[in-house]
This record gives C-alpha cells, structure tokens and sequence, in this order.
C-alpha cells in the first residue's frame, strides 16, 4: 500500500510517536513522510522526507505562552492552509505525484487538506485528537478552551475518515471509527535497561523560556544533578548539564532518578515504561493541563499548579519517589502493535471503500 504520513513538527513527541511505527510501516507499505520543525531534525536523518513549515508557540517572559505572538508568528501559515497558498499546492502536488491509497496524518494539517483536496481517504493519528474524539477529565475550567481548541484543530485538518488517538491514559470515544491506543515506544525505549542513577532528566519543548529560573533555582536548592534537554545551551554549568539531542537520550532517561518535564504525551508514556517518576509543568493548552491531571490522577507523579515548579513542590515529588515509580511500572503498556493493526485494518476498510466508489462514479461496477 502507498501511504503519505505527515507528522506535526513542534516538540519532539509526534516526532517519536511517527519513530515508533515508521520501521514496521516502511518495511510493510510504501511511504511519503511530510514533515517539518523539530519531526524533520529527527525523521530525516533514517527516512527520506519532504521538508515544509510547521506551526509553533511563541512564548513571552517566565515560560508564558504569548497568546497574539503566537497568532502572528503562524498567521501565514494558517491562512496558507485555510486557502490553499502556495506551501498547500506544493504538497498536494507532491502527494498527487506520489498517487497515495491512504494519508496518515499526526496532526499536520498541510497533509490532511492536501490528502482531502486530492479525495485520498485519511485516517487522524494523533494525541491531541483525545479532545476532539474523547472525553478526557479536563483540569477546571478548561471546557470552554478545549472547545476553541479543537474549532482550530477542525479548520486545520478537517474531518478524518477514521480516527487513531495515541495516549498514556484512557478517555471513552464518542463516535464511531475512533481507537485509542496507549502511548507508543520506540526500540531504544525498549532495548534501554532502566537503573536508578543521580542525576534528574528535564525535557522542556522549548527549554529557553520553560527551564525556568524558578525550576533550575529548586534544583540548585536540593542539591541535584540534572541533564536538560531542550535548551540552546550545551555544557556544564555546576550541578546542570545542558545536552543537545541525540541517541544517548534514551539512555539517559532510562538511568535517571526522576523526569522534569512538560506534559507531553510521548515522554510520560516513556517515562512510564522505564518505571520513572514525572514532574509535569504542563505547557499553557488545554491537552498539556487533561496530562497534567492524568499524572496525578494514575499517581506517577505530580503537576506543577499554573505550570510552576518551585522548591516545595520537588521536595514533595523527591519524597514520593518509590510510589511513584511503583505505580508508573504496574502502567507500562507499548501501544505500538495496537496501532500499526488498527492503521492497517483502517486502511483495508477505506482504500477499498473508495476504490469501489470510483469504480461505480467511472461505470466499472
């Protein structure tokens, strides 16, 4: 079969999510990956790709999202793939050259709109389609947010065929067509041999404005080591050790003593394998806050209120370490089989769905 994947480009879960599939996907079907951002950076290196723009946050002081920055910054972008500029046409002709049976889209909406102009069938694959297809527990007062929040995730990829949701917790479908699958691993996750080590992992999207000074001065404070990630800083400054990417991440989340992170949905699901507490400090969404609150509510760990992180509060998550971490073992699930059969069997059912509809529209049945 001939699948166009796209894979959203901002923060490295959906980059990880698209990792774990793409060896028994390419190896089984042929593939066009779309991709951009921080997916391209890690993608491209194993898979050959075609590079477009990806959407992002803009973020102001004290690790705050910037509401109109981020509307600026991605106004040209929106409007490109709302009516159909010149970054849609390109990938839909590079789409229609590929000649796809199935788009497989993770949440990147040039894919969807290009694949939906074209009348290739699409299945959604995604976390953030927990909001829109599910119904997860929301920290309060969210409702009204997660409702503008999947108005704009609509307008950008429309309305799929069939549904994947990908998540480290359980929320019921409410339509048909929907499968929700746990959080899926990749090989290094797999093949790492998890061990107590001194130090802390803090992952942060975008760890210039997210590694806080409040965060980082907790840590000083306790004394710990801590290798971050996430940041454009490389090296030691005393007890912090700022990493750039690469394939020693694995292994140093699998030999740490606890994760600090955001609330992304990939690394918990991680996290949770390798039997490793969490500290969110869940970025300003609706989806990050419903992790957030999944976190404590499974009881691997703990959330930062209003996404901060200060001295207490560690404390608090240091001291609960051993239930925490007890808890995120008995959790561990790899929904990686789950997915590419639910891909698959999504994929016989619409590609051929659609073929017999062009069959009967040119007189062949």
């Amino acid at each position: 079969m001939r699948i166009v994947y796209g894979v959203f480009g901002y923060g490295r879960g959906h980059a990880t999510r698209a990792l774990s599939v793409l060896p028994e996907l390419s190896a089984r079907h042929q593939l066009l990956i779309v991709c951009g951002g921080d997916a391209w950076d890690a993608i491209s290196p194993n898979y050959p790709a075609l590079r477009i723009p990806t959407l992002r946050y803009v973020y102001a002081g004290l690790g705050r999202r910037s509401l109109w920055g981020t509307l600026r910054a991605n106004a040209g972008a929106v409007a490109d793939v709302a009516f159909g500029g010149a970054w849609l046409r390109k990938v839909a002709t590079e789409v229609e050259r590929f000649a796809p049976d199935l788009a497989l889209c993770d949440a990147e909406p040039f894919t969807h709109r290009a694949a939906q102009r074209l009348g290739v069938p699409r299945i959604s694959f995604d976390h953030f389609g927990i909001l829109r297809y599910c119904r997860p527990d929301l920290a309060t007062g969210d409702a009204p947010r997660a409702a503008r929040d999947t108005a704009v995730y609509r307008l950008l990829t429309g309305d799929p065929d069939a549904v994947i949701v990908s998540s480290f917790y359980d929320a019921p479908p409410v339509r048909p067509r929907v499968r929700c699958v746990p959080a899926l691993l990749r090989r290094e996750i797999l093949t790492a041999k998890p061990s107590s080590g001194e130090h802390v992992l803090a992952y942060f999207n975008n760890g210039e404005h997210q590694f806080t000074t409040e965060i980082a001065g907790a840590l000083r404070a306790e004394k710990i080591r801590v290798h971050v990630y996430g940041t454009r800083r490389q090296g030691r400054e005393g007890l912090v050790l700022h990493r750039p990417f690469g394939p020693h991440f694995a292994e140093d989340l699998a030999s740490c003593r606890a994760v600090i992170s955001t609330a992304g949905n990939q690394l918990v699901g991680e996290a949770l394998h390798l039997g490793k507490p969490i500290l969110v400090s869940p970025e300003d969404t609706v989806e990050q806050r419903a992790n957030a609150l999944a976190v404590e509510r499974l009881g691997v760990g703990l959330r930062g209120a209003d996404g901060r992180i200060g001295r207490g509060l560690l404390r608090d998550f240091l001291d609960g370490h051993a239930r925490f971490s007890s808890r995120a073992l008995s959790l561990s699930r790899d929904g990686r089989v789950e997915a590419v059969a639910a891909i698959e069997a999504f994929a016989r059912e619409l590609v051929g769905g659609h073929r017999r509809m062009a069959s009967r529209a040119w007189g062949y049945a």
